[in-house]
């Protein structure tokens, strides 16, 4: 069960955004920036709020992959695997990170919830392959090294 503060926060949003079910993923997007995931409980909150059923709004949230129902970290760091990034070696660049973090395909967020890797299909900048992208910032040209001292310096180790 959730605490209350989350059904208040989700209230809030509901209201900023509308309480229409043309609103649902305007609501998501305010829950998941809020929380970084779409807790289930809140989402059965949020459908019967604005009068659409359980089914149709975990419908929307799976069919759209920037939803999550899995809790992440503070630092979302999508490692690219387009074309033009795994030409040009994000493969090391993502099994350097999982060495770091102790993470890899089957667990993506440390235990701290600090950090949280995902691979994306395209970051849109296929020029400055291979990128990485931590929370909204793009970081171009990663090599395993740059991506390891990255993640030290987001941690608080230095460089």
């Amino acid at each position: 069960m959730l605490e209350p503060a989350y059904y208040e926060k989700a209230d809030e949003i509901i209201e900023q955004c509308g309480r229409t079910p043309s609103a649902l993923i305007s609501i998501m997007q305010g829950i998941q920036e809020e929380y970084r995931y779409l807790p289930g409980e809140l989402l059965t909150y949020i459908a019967s709020q604005i009068g659409v059923t359980d089914a149709k709004a975990f419908s929307v949230a799976t069919f759209y992959e920037n939803f999550s129902f899995e809790a992440k970290g503070r630092y979302i760091v999508k490692v690219c695997d387009g074309t033009a990034c795994r030409v040009r070696k994000s493969a090391p660049v993502l099994d350097a990170l999982y060495k770091e973090l102790g993470l890899g395909r089957k667990k993506h967020t440390t235990d701290d919830m600090l950090f949280t890797v995902e691979t994306v299909s395209c970051l849109g900048a296929c020029g400055l392959a291979p990128t990485m992208m931590v929370n909204e910032e793009v970081h171009p040209a990663m090599t395993p090294e740059k991506a390891v001292a990255l993640i030290r310096e987001l941690k608080g180790d230095g460089v």
